[in-house]
């Protein structure tokens, strides 16, 4: 099985927005290396027998309750501890670029968006 080098980490690391130093490359691709060869000797293992479960406890059972209709905070209570807002609602920073911009990040998704 192919171990993790430097470059898959710091590529990673990029689309993440992760800063890592040269140290944390290594040892963060000794980890993940190590981490996919435990996973090489799990599927060495015989399964035959071995009914498929979508849960290590199979008999367990979700608990579900009634629905009840209750009151929720009004608009100014909900907002009350909000470091910016804009009439009822939360002002947050904007994270998704409108078309026709670039976020800067990745400028070759947005030509491909603009359809250059």
């Amino acid at each position: 099985m192919a171990g993790i080098d430097k470059k898959i980490v710091k590529h990673v690391a990029l689309l993440s927005r992760l800063s890592l130093d040269d140290d944390e490359l290594i040892s963060y691709s000794k980890q993940l290396s190590d981490i996919l060869l435990y996973i090489g000797k799990l599927n060495e293992v015989n399964t035959d027998n071995v009914q498929p479960t979508s849960h290590a406890l199979s008999n367990l059972k979700n608990v579900f309750r009634k629905d009840e209709v209750k009151s929720s905070l009004d608009a100014k209570d909900a907002l009350a501890n909000a470091p910016a807002r804009e009439g009822d609602f939360f002002k947050v920073p904007q994270v998704i670029e409108s078309l026709g911009r670039s976020s800067g990040f990745y400028p070759e998704r947005s030509r491909r968006i603009e359809g250059k």
